[in-house]
């Protein structure tokens, strides 16, 4: 049996799936991966940095010159993973989609159970009086974006020194405790607390998808080394 007619038969036997992914989800549709080459690199400051809470503070001018170049995709649309997720979330499979990705994309797929553990570029908030502002405000704007208070409006997304998201955290733990079949797609699993999330899981069947290996992937019942969305949509009926 090949691996994707194995990843059918998992998908079948499963009524209770999780999905779980990173930045290779959303690859395919234009939004680099920027662990890659090229990486969020201004002046050798590194990315780390850069979105870093302590960066962000001190530096919002460059800090918003990166964001609007290297991390807002306004034209990106779901691609194959995205599409075939929300037609395994319909068929009452998949329970939920965990992304550490901050686009949107799975919503704008039709998904509409996702937890996201980083946040979203598309929900923006003032930090002095917590008023709300969408994606255009920032994509749109220039310099450091100000509040009509005065404040300045930062992205719903988790910077590098700051917590994830505590009900986001424990909604991940709580769906991949209760999961039978686990579908790790699209990254490294070296950013944690994160990737910390697999061993929650205590399922049946332990599925990763990536195009490079991982630490976890001994621990998997089947690896397959491929774009995910050329998976996914041949999995996925």
């Amino acid at each position: 049996m090949d691996k994707i007619a194995k990843l059918r038969e998992i998908i079948e036997r499963s009524s209770n799936i999780v999905f779980f992914g990173g930045a290779g989800v959303s690859v395919p549709s234009g939004i680099p991966d920027f662990r890659g080459s090229g990486g969020l690199e201004k002046q050798n400051i590194p990315f780390e940095i850069i979105l870093s809470r302590d960066y962000f503070l001190a530096n919002p001018e460059t800090f918003y010159a990166v964001y609007r170049e290297k991390l807002l995709f306004p034209a990106a649309k779901p691609n194959r993973a995205h599409h075939a997720l929300a037609r395994l979330e319909k068929q009452g499979k998949l329970k939920a989609v965990i992304t550490q990705n901050i686009d949107n994309l799975h919503q704008a797929a039709g998904s509409q159970s996702v937890i996201e553990l980083h946040g979203s570029v598309y929900r923006n908030y003032c930090m002095s009086c917590k008023k709300k502002y969408d994606f255009g405000f920032i994509a749109n704007g220039a310099g450091v974006p100000r509040c009509d208070c005065g404040g300045i409006v930062r992205p719903d997304v988790v910077l590098y020194q700051e917590q994830l998201n505590a009900k986001a955290l424990a909604s991940a733990i709580d769906c991949i405790s209760k999961a039978d079949a686990l579908i790790v797609a699209g990254t490294s699993l070296v950013v944690y607390p994160a990737a910390g999330l697999i061993r929650y899981f205590s399922g049946n069947h332990f599925v990763i998808i990536n195009k490079s290996p991982t630490d976890f992937d001994r621990h998997a019942d089947l690896v397959i080394y491929d774009s995910v969305d050329l998976v996914l949509d041949a999995a996925v009926k």
